[in-house]
C-alpha cells in the first residue's frame, strides 16, 4: 500500500516538475539565449566585491554561461538549462560560442522552484574534452567547487584550489544556494546547427574559424572586456 502511494506521489511530482520547467524555455531561440548569457555575466560581474576575479577569467581555459537554470520539484528535484561555452583556441583567443545543456535530478523532500544564473570557469581543458566526447558529470568526471570572489583570489579554499571547475551563481526563488554535483553537461548540436546555419562541430567552433553571427561576436567582446583585453 505504502509503495503504491509513494509511486503515485513520485509520478505526480514528476509531472509537476515537467510542467514547471518547460514553459521557462518555450519560445527562447539561440540569439535570445546568448543575450541572456551576456546579461547574466554582466549581473554576476557587477556584484560589488563578489564578482568573478578578472585574473581568474584571464587564465581560464574555458567558460560556460548558463542563464536561467531551472530547479524545481516536489519530492523529486530536477534541473535543466541551456547556455553557451567558450573555449580558448590554440592561439589563446576565445573560440566561437558553443551551445550546451545542463541537466540533473535528485530524490529528496524538496518543495519549491529556483531560477539560477550559473557561470562555470574551467581552469584546464580536461573537463571540456569530456563534454565534447559526449557528456560530462560534474563532481564525477571533474571536481567542481565554489569559486573565489572579488579581485583577490588568494582566499580560495583548498577545495577550490584542487577543483578543475569553479562555479558562480546568482539565484532567485525558494531554494537557497545552488548545488551542481551530479549535473550533466553536454553539447547541443541542434542549437549549434540552427544558430550557425551549418553543421558546427564543437572542435570547429573552438578554433574560431568560420563566420560569426553578430550576437556571438558581442558575447566574445563582452568576455574580453572583463579580462582586460
Amino acid at each position: 500500500m505504502f509503495t503504491k502511494l509513494f509511486n503515485r506521489i513520485v509520478i505526480v511530482s514528476f509531472v509537476i516538475l515537467t510542467l514547471s520547467i518547460v514553459p521557462a524555455f518555450a519560445g527562447i531561440n539561440e540569439r535570445e539565449k546568448i543575450e541572456q548569457a551576456i546579461m547574466a555575466l554582466d549581473e554576476i560581474m557587477a556584484i560589488p566585491e563578489k564578482g568573478i576575479p578578472p585574473s581568474l577569467l584571464g587564465n581560464a581555459q574555458a567558460i560556460a554561461i548558463i542563464p536561467n537554470v531551472i530547479k524545481a520539484g516536489v519530492i523529486i528535484a530536477g534541473r535543466f538549462g541551456r547556455g553557451v561555452m567558450l573555449v580558448r583556441s590554440e592561439n589563446g583567443q576565445w573560440g566561437h560560442p558553443i551551445f550546451i545543456t545542463i541537466g540533473g535530478g535528485s530524490l529528496g523532500f524538496q518543495v519549491g522552484a529556483q531560477s539560477t544564473d550559473v557561470v562555470l570557469v574551467f581552469k584546464n581543458k580536461r573537463g571540456t574534452e569530456k563534454i565534447f566526447r559526449g557528456k560530462m558529470t560534474l563532481g564525477a568526471d571533474a571536481a567542481v567547487a565554489a569559486g573565489p570572489i572579488g579581485r583577490r583570489v588568494e582566499a580560495s579554499t583548498d577545495k577550490a584550489f584542487r577543483a578543475s571547475i569553479l562555479s558562480y551563481s546568482r539565484s532567485r526563488g525558494l531554494f537557497a544556494g545552488v548545488s551542481l554535483e551530479g549535473s550533466v553537461l553536454s553539447v547541443d548540436d541542434e542549437w549549434n546547427r540552427e544558430f550557425y546555419g551549418r553543421p558546427a562541430p564543437a572542435k570547429e567552433l573552438i578554433s574560431g574559424k568560420g563566420s560569426l553571427p553578430a550576437t556571438a561576436a558581442k558575447l566574445k567582446k563582452k568576455l574580453n572586456s572583463y579580462v582586460g583585453k
